[in-house]
């Protein structure tokens, strides 16, 4: 292996080979962001049936290729083939079938008429508007999901749904697997017919750094941590046109059980909350990292279940050397005001870069933001409370998060309410009586949160992450032949909003 390729490493092993695969040079970006540019002056274009026709094709060219994609990331990142990753690879190319019916069915384009007319105001003007693409998007690739968060991911479909062009930035962690994702892709564009330059990639932090501050890209999407998202942003703002960044950046998930929920179903508690937290080894955006837990037999119960599954857990492993080194350091950082006390160690396995689950334990009065360091592996916290008014008091010092999730019975109803509405103001997204891992795609779906967990309002999975990749724009009293036909009298072929009354698809005007 020489400097100038980039490095392939099977994290079970630590073994690491020559991918063959050169960084990116600043020359060779350029060139893609001009045909990425060139391509989006197409694809705006094309009808909207045209562009559900390319997301299915997608989907296709990535089924067909399943076991070599599968066997490859399995390589590159340790997580295991079924169910994980063939799951993952399902689940990618589900939403790019998911995104092609949304297409079709036209909803998300906010079709709008208002007349020209007499007003309360006095004379109105004709106002036709709706969502239009936003222009060539960056996507960065997430390391703990190879396929559904990275070249082959949500961010990628949705703005390819929304009529732009994606180049995508290869993770480090699994650049062989980004390379065959997006073969996979552009082999199933080229034969589709769309424009060269509908998708792209490029491998190496420079070239990611060169890409955002490119001018022909319009919009990022990100998964990552926190820390190379705020140097993203930097160098956004630094452009002289600044462009949305949609980061998905940190999150702890607080957890809450009740005394009743304890009481009526610990053990199951136990048996959910311990697979949530050490499913792909604790690598999942949406792991509970902190549960809050009655003082009491029942709960004292459900934390000795916790124990003893982690005690008898094997290694797994995790994803780079890079996520190994900091697991320990940010469990030191945990424990070293004294506060939280070790009920599990988590060690070390005896190849690659394995670890075991870890379990702290700490009184929910006594949290502060030392504490609530997300830790990304198989580690969980679990703050012991004697009324909710000390789970109020730990959930100050939890920074704001993608989830929360409520074990509750129905006699709690009344006391967990205001728990909830608080709740309701920290998180996008509020479980109750199960756990947030396993994010469904679907059109209700909302993956984001207030800051630090999102940077954005909007969600990066489901039919409505589109919207982050489109933005409105308003036509006043325009000829019809220069209207999208979305917008012209007699057309009925996505829901509209004529003169304030919702008309759905099939309404004439």
């Amino acid at each position: 292996m020489t400097n100038a390729t980039l490095p392939s490493t099977d994290p079970r092993s630590g073994v690491t080979r020559s991918t063959g695969i050169e960084p990116t040079s600043d020359a060779a970006v350029a060139e893609l962001t001009a045909a990425a540019d060139a391509a989006f002056a197409a694809l705006r274009d094309r009808p909207r049936s045209w562009r559900a026709g390319l997301l299915r094709a997608l989907a296709d060219g990535l089924e067909e290729r399943r076991a070599d994609l599968v066997a490859t990331a399995e390589a590159e990142t340790g997580l295991a083939a079924t169910p994980r990753l063939d799951g993952e690879l399902t689940r990618s190319a589900f939403q790019l079938r998911l995104f092609a019916d949304a297409v079709e069915e036209g909803g998300y384009l906010e079709a709008t008429i208002d007349h020209a007319g007499d007003t309360p105001m006095g004379p109105g003007p004709d106002i036709r508007r709706m969502l239009i693409p936003i222009g060539p998007v960056a996507v960065f690739g997430a390391s703990n999901f190879p396929f559904a968060f990275s070249v082959a991911g949500g961010d990628t479909a949705s703005a390819l749904a929304a009529g732009n062009p994606v180049i995508a930035k290869a993770h480090g962690s699994h650049p062989l697997t980004s390379r065959a994702s997006f073969e996979a892709l552009k082999d199933a564009a080229d034969a589709y017919g769309a424009p060269e330059g509908t998708i792209g990639i490029v491998y190496g932090q420079r070239a990611g750094a060169t890409l955002v501050a490119d001018p022909r890209v319009s919009a990022v999407g990100f998964t990552g941590s926190l820390a190379t998202g705020k140097i993203l942003l930097e160098i956004i703002e630094g452009r002289d046109r600044p462009i949305p960044f949609y980061g998905e950046l940190s999150s702890l998930n607080p957890l809450i059980v009740t005394a009743a929920a304890a009481a009526a179903r610990g053990g199951a508690i136990a048996d959910g909350l311990f697979t949530s937290f050490t499913a792909s080894a604790g690598q999942l955006c949406t792991k509970p990292g902190i549960a809050f837990l009655p003082r009491g037999a029942e709960a004292d119960d459900l934390v000795a279940a916790i124990v003893s599954r982690a005690e008898e857990a094997a290694a797994q492993p995790l994803l780079n050397s890079r996520i190994h080194e900091a697991f320990d350091e940010i469990t030191g950082r945990l424990v070293s005001d004294g506060r939280a006390r070790r009920l599990v160690s988590s060690r070390h396995g005896d190849d690659g870069f394995t670890v075991t689950p870890g379990v702290l334990e700490i009184d929910a009065r006594d949290m502060t933001g030392s504490v609530t360091e997300e830790a990304f592996g198989p580690l969980i916290v679990l703050a012991r409370y004697d009324d909710l008014g000390d789970v109020r008091t730990g959930l100050a010092a939890v920074p704001d998060s993608l989830t929360a999730t409520i074990h509750a019975e129905e006699s709690d109803l009344a006391d967990i309410a205001p728990l909830a509405a608080d709740l309701r103001e920290l998180v996008g997204r509020l479980v109750f009586n199960g756990y947030p891992t396993g994010v469904r795609v679907s059109w209700g779906q909302h993956h984001g949160g207030p800051w630090p967990a999102t940077n954005s309002a909007h969600t990066s999975v489901g039919v409505t992450a589109m919207r982050r990749f489109l933005r409105p724009i308003a036509w006043q009293s325009a000829p019809e032949a220069l209207l999208p036909e979305e917008l012209r009298d007699g057309y009925a072929g996505v829901p509209r909003r004529v003169d304030g009354e919702l008309r759905l698809a099939g309404s004439p005007r």
